[in-house]
C-alpha cells in the first residue's frame, strides 16, 4: 500500500468519525418522569377534574415552555427546582415550598436547580375533563 493510499484511508476514517458526530444531535437534557397518582371527577364542579401526580426531575432536567390550562399547585418533596411563569420572576424552591400556576399562565421556566442531584415534586391540578395536562408553547 502506498503512502498516498494510507493517507486517503486515514482521512476517510477521520471524516467518517466526524460525520457521525455531526449527525448526532447534542446530548439532550434528561427528561422528567411523571407518575400519575389520582384522577377524580369533581361532582360539585361539572366538567372539572382533579389530577395528582409526582414529577421526578433527574439532575439537569429542563421542561419545555408550556401551559397547563388548569390551576396547578406544586409542592416540592426533594431537591430544589426553579420555576417561573411569563411576567413573573423565577423562584428557586426547596422541600416544603409551594408554587402556583393559573390557567392563563405560560410556564417559561421549569428545571432542576442541580446538575448533580435529583428533585421531586407533587402536583395537583384542577382542570377541564379531557384537556391535556400540558400544551407546548412556541
Amino acid at each position: 500500500m502506498t503512502r498516498f493510499q494510507k493517507t486517503c484511508i486515514s482521512l476517510g476514517l477521520v471524516f467518517g468519525v466526524l460525520g457521525v458526530f455531526a449527525a448526532t444531535p447534542a446530548m439532550a437534557a434528561p427528561e422528567a418522569a411523571v407518575t400519575m397518582l389520582m384522577t377524580k371527577d369533581l361532582a360539585d364542579m361539572p366538567g372539572k377534574e382533579a389530577v395528582t401526580f409526582v414529577v421526578d426531575f433527574p439532575p439537569g432536567s429542563v421542561d419545555p415552555v408550556h401551559r397547563h390550562d388548569a390551576h396547578a399547585f406544586v409542592y416540592v418533596l426533594e431537591g430544589s427546582i426553579v420555576m417561573g411563569v411569563k411576567g413573573s420572576k423565577e423562584v428557586t424552591l426547596t422541600p416544603g415550598q409551594t408554587f402556583y400556576e393559573g390557567p392563563a399562565d405560560i410556564h417559561t421556566v421549569g428545571r432542576n436547580a442541580s446538575a448533580t442531584k435529583p428533585a421531586k415534586f407533587l402536583v395537583t391540578m384542577v382542570k377541564d375533563k379531557g384537556v391535556p395536562l400540558l400544551t407546548l408553547v412556541k
